[in-house]
């Protein structure tokens, strides 16, 4: 029974490793590709035109600048609305509390391009498209469930009785929220702030239907280079915008495979 539970891990590492690592790996050489023809395993020619072609478009330093613009400042201002709400779910009692955490868990449970296009029919009476708040507005809906749910269950995590103490102690109520509550939540919080972050930074349809032709960030330049360059300069670009992913997921690594992320969909 060991030697067929051992297999079965090692058959599903190695069909996680494919599934997940293969197309990383196929866009990488794709990026150096010359000539690649099937059904050669690897290109005949290695090339560093594609990147070439990337670098001298004036519109990809336009598109990283916007990106590394919008996605912090978005991130920013879901902080500032969601993680008092976040605290307020998970310490008050209040009417409507669980069809409002409903409600923030729906924004990532059905199609999010239906939802776009109804918020650019409303967006267009309200003169919000191709408009940089229009940007803005539609990479927000898709950080709210993270800000919400993962810090209101730190919040809820942390005891009570530990709160209590340091007002026992004749701490008040700022300084204990600051110096025990939020330092204790931290971990959470910094989670939600990355995958906020990272949800921003690659929303590419909401940002393509309001902010085309004007603004563009490096998700939705990706989407043009897909119609008009060869597949290998899409493979560039792919590159580069998975950098900051990647490097940011290594550095929450132990907070996500922790627990923190699961345990924000956990709150009651």
């Amino acid at each position: 029974m060991s030697l067929v539970w051992k297999t079965t891990r090692t058959l599903a590492a190695l069909l996680l490793l494919f599934f997940v690592v293969g197309p990383l790996l196929w866009l990488g050489i794709l990026a150096f590709a010359g000539d690649w023809r099937s059904p050669d395993l690897l290109p005949s020619t290695w090339t560093l035109q594609w990147w070439d072609t990337v670098f001298s478009d004036s519109r990809f330093l336009d598109s990283v600048v916007l990106s590394f613009t919008t996605a912090p400042l978005v991130t920013f201002i879901s902080m500032a609305i969601c993680l008092p709400a976040a605290y307020a779910f998970a310490r008050f009692d209040f009417p409507g509390r669980q069809f409002f955490l409903i409600g923030i868990f729906a924004t990532n449970a059905f199609p999010r391009f239906g939802l776009f296009i109804a918020m650019a029919s409303l967006f267009y009476t309200l003169d919000l498209m191709n408009s940089f708040a229009g940007v803005i507005i539609v990479q927000l809906v898709g950080t709210i469930v993270f800000m919400t749910w993962i810090p209101a269950a730190a919040f809820a995590a942390i005891p009570r009785s530990v709160e209590e103490a340091a007002r026992d102690a004749g701490a008040g109520a700022l300084r204990v929220f600051f110096r025990i509550t939020l330092p204790m939540a931290a971990p959470g919080i910094i989670v939600a702030v990355i995958l906020s972050f990272l949800a921003a930074f690659d929303e590419a349809q909401g940002t393509f239907l309001v902010g085309n032709p004007d603004y563009v960030t490096m998700p939705t330049q990706m989407y043009q280079l897909i119609g008009h360059y060869p597949r290998q300069v899409s493979a560039v670009f792919s590159v580069l915008l998975s950098i900051p992913s990647v490097v940011l997921l290594l550095l929450v690594r132990k907070r996500v495979t922790g627990g923190a992320v699961a345990e924000g969909f956990q709150l009651r």
